[in-house]
Parts: structure tokens; sequence; C-alpha cells
């Protein structure tokens, strides 16, 4: 009894690790930043070379990095299982907004997503290497990063989504140092405006881009969300939004990431 127990719990144990999802760390080489530059790379357990499988880039927030999705949020293991996707976690810096800055020269964020990025996946693993089988999304720092590379970048991506996003960067002109990548709000008014996602929205046309954004009725980045959705809406831009009780928090993005992950599968079925 004692060996068939062993062995039922070695079988167990090998049946479990040996088909769910495949967490991995990489490496990747920025050419335009010379420097590299570690992402988590989630392929689900149905992955096979044989397949081309859909690819979420999912960006964490300021002061984050590449290991929180994984860390705070393990289910989302679970999620590219169920959804059979793979789930690309990029590191974004600390504090880079995902983007170009026009000030800092060195950080180039948007280049690296959208050119160096999306590319090493699609060389390294099989993926749908079109438009249609990519979405990006992120919470805080990064739910801004999700729609504004998607916005600027509607060849790379079909969909996008936010979580708790810091879509106007207008009212925080002293925070997370934002002056750094932008220059002062005072001299530099221009590369706010440029740079923030609810001036961006003329970049877009009705259903040329799929859109979920998410946002507690707590967070302090709610009104600017509103505000987005309204102007969307005057536009007649197609999109899902979705607010909740909730705040700037880790419980709030735990259960907006299924919702965004749903969205993005739904998108991906499409024929």
């Amino acid at each position: 009894m004692k060996y068939y127990v062993k062995y039922f719990l070695l079988f167990f144990l090998f049946s479990t690790t040996a088909f769910a999802a495949e967490v991995d760390t990489v490496t990747t080489h920025s050419t335009s930043m010379n420097k590299d530059i570690n992402a988590v790379v989630i392929t689900p357990k149905s992955y096979s070379k044989k397949k081309q499988f859909p690819v979420v880039y999912l960006l964490h927030g300021y002061s984050g990095n590449y290991k929180e999705w994984v860390r705070n949020v393990p289910k989302i293991k679970d999620l590219a299982d169920q959804y059979g996707m793979i789930i690309v976690c990029p590191d974004g810096n600390y504090g880079s907004w995902y983007m170009d800055s026009p000030v800092k020269k060195e950080s180039k964020f948007e280049t690296y997503i959208v050119k160096e990025l999306v590319s090493y996946v699609d060389k390294n693993y099989s993926t749908i290497a079109k438009r249609e089988g990519r979405a990006i999304t992120g919470l805080s720092m990064g739910g801004h990063g999700g729609l504004y590379l998607a916005f600027r970048n509607q060849d790379v991506f079909a969909s996008a989504g936010s979580m708790s996003g810091g879509v106007d960067l207008k009212p925080f002109p002293n925070n997370w140092e934002l002056a750094s990548l932008l220059g002062t709000y005072a001299e530099h008014p221009e590369n706010w405006e440029a740079n923030s996602v609810i001036e961006l929205t003329h970049l877009l046309t009705p259903n040329s881009l799929a859109i979920s954004i998410e946002c507690g009725t707590d967070d302090f980045f709610y009104a600017a969300n509103v505000k987005l959705h309204e102007k969307l809406v005057y536009h007649n831009i197609p999109h899902r939004f979705t607010s909740s009780p909730g705040g700037h928090t880790w419980e709030f993005w735990s259960n907006a990431i299924d919702y965004q992950l749903a969205f993005f599968n739904v998108q991906f079925n499409k024929k």
C-alpha cells in the first residue's frame, strides 16, 4: 500500500507539472536602447509548434516589474490554459510609461515592445503573427501603456485593454517621475498632450480596435477613465467600459484580468 501511494503521488505530481502552463523568464535585447530586458512568457498546456497561438501582452504598473503579474495573480497561468493563449509580461523599467520619451532619449519602450519584443516572441514561439492574433493590456501605468501602444500601433494590435489605467497624464504634473520623461508640464505641455491616451482618440475609427476598459469607482484614475469612455461614446467608437466598486489594488486587478482575457478570447475566435 505504501508503494502504491508513493507511486500515485509521483504520478500526480508529474501529471500536474507536465500538463500545466509553462512559465519562462526570457532575456530579450533592445537594440534601440542597447540593453537586455527580461520578460515572463507563459505558454498554455496545449502549446505545440504544430499550432499557432494568440498572444496577450500584459503590462505592469509604475514601480513594478515583469514578475509582478505571475507573483500576485498566479491564476493567469490557469487562464492561459483555459483560453489557449500565450501571455507575455515585459519589464517596463520601473516607470517608463511604455513610451518613447521625447526628453529622456535613452528610454524607448514603445519601440522596444511594439517592434523588438513582438518580433522576438513571433520568432521564438508559435504565434499568430499578425494583428488579429495580438492583444495588449495592463494595470495603472500598464493600462496607459495598453491603450497608448494599441492606439498608436493598430497595425500591430487588434485588441487593447486597460485596468485602472492612467489614461490622462495632465492632471498629475508632479507624480511618478513623469516630468523626467516629458519635461515639466509648464514648459512642455505639448508633450503631455501628445502622450496622454485621452488625447489620442482621433487615431481611432469605429471598430478599428477592440477595446475593453476596467476601472474601480474608488480609484484615483476613475474620473479620467469616465471621461475617456464618454469621449469614445461621443466619437462613436465601440468599446466596453466596466466600472465596479474597488480601488487601485491587486484585489481589483485580479478580478479585472478575468474579464479582460475573456474579452480578448472572443476577439481571437472571431472569423
